[in-house]
């Protein structure tokens, strides 16, 4: 019964996040707010909600394992198994941006601090405040940067749709009912699953709940790719990365201090970094290909099997 409840919350947990960006998105439009800050605001950060959500919780019920491998295992997903994919299936990616002179260091940045943070073992709610602090600096760096790079993100047919205030309204409440509850018993049932299979809530955080709410970057970054945007999905995942660590584990530790076990979760820590290099890697030399993507999906393999 877990699992088919784990699965249900799960669903509810994304299709809710999917309503409030949605709604948030129209809302934006309505007051004529600018592609560029609707683009560099709701859509940067919009799809790090699940994972938000489900460690925000996690912390709530004074479950850290589970908050803090949450935001590991999706970086790590978003990275090899996203990008991976997308370098696979893409015929060719040309960005004009300069990725690794731009967006470089907000793939490393993020990573590095939230090393030095845990060597004590702990997220204090200070370290949650510094996390939070990165996330302003990361949007003023976001509107300093060229604002064409933003404005293919916007959903065009909300811009030719009839604003409906009630409508929004109601949306917005199912979306934010939805992705609460469906974060609590995405945390309850994981942890029963952990209790019944005999391993750690660490774990479960780490796969089963951070590969459920990595797919709404996996999602938009297929759909990129489908419109031939596929450079895109690059600049998604580095957004999303910054906001798991900024929003989300800022957040969680806000609610309550997380702790973390550096022996046990070292292997994890050190793909995280590895999949974090590879990416700068891939950003420097312009790997934006099959080679790129077997490079990460190997990362990703090792990972995977380790854990297993």
């Amino acid at each position: 019964m877990d699992y088919i409840v784990f699965l249900a919350a799960m669903a509810a947990l994304i299709y809710g996040a999917g309503f409030i960006i949605k709604e948030s998105e129209r809302i934006a439009l309505h007051f004529n707010i600018s592609h560029f800050v609707i683009g560099a605001t709701l859509i940067a950060f919009g799809t790090s909600l699940p994972e938000m959500a489900a460690s925000m919780m996690a912390s709530y019920h004074g479950k850290s394992d589970m908050a803090v491998a949450n935001v590991v295992g999706s970086v790590i997903f978003n990275i090899s198994l996203v990008l991976g994919v997308v370098f696979m299936i893409a015929k060719s990616m040309n960005p004009q941006r300069n990725l690794f002179a731009k967006d470089s260091a907000w793939v490393i940045v993020p990573v590095v601090i939230f090393y030095i943070m845990i060597q004590d073992g702990e997220i204090s709610r200070f370290d949650g405040v510094l996390f939070l602090l990165m996330m302003v600096s990361y949007l003023l760096f976001l509107f300093s940067s060229s604002k064409d790079d933003l404005e293919g993100e916007i959903d065009e047919d909300l811009e030719q749709e009839k604003f409906n205030w009630p409508k929004s309204i109601l949306l917005l409440s199912i979306g934010f009912l939805f992705t609460i509850g469906g974060a609590n018993y995405v945390v309850e049932s994981g942890t029963n699953i952990a209790h019944s299979l005999g391993v750690s809530e660490w774990i479960i955080g780490l796969f089963l709940i951070s590969l459920g709410t990595s797919l709404p970057e996996l999602v938009v970054s297929l759909v990129a790719v489908k419109k031939g945007n596929a450079e895109m999905s690059i600049g998604n995942i580095i957004g999303s990365n910054v906001a798991n660590f900024s929003m989300v584990l800022g957040g969680s530790a806000l609610i309550n201090p997380l702790t973390i076990d550096l022996q046990a979760t070292n292997y994890d820590i050190m793909i995280l970094a590895s999949a974090s290099i590879a990416l700068l890697f891939i950003l420097a030399n312009k790997i934006y290909n099959k080679a790129g993507g077997i490079f990460l999906l190997t990362i990703l393999a090792l990972f995977i099997t380790h854990s297993i």
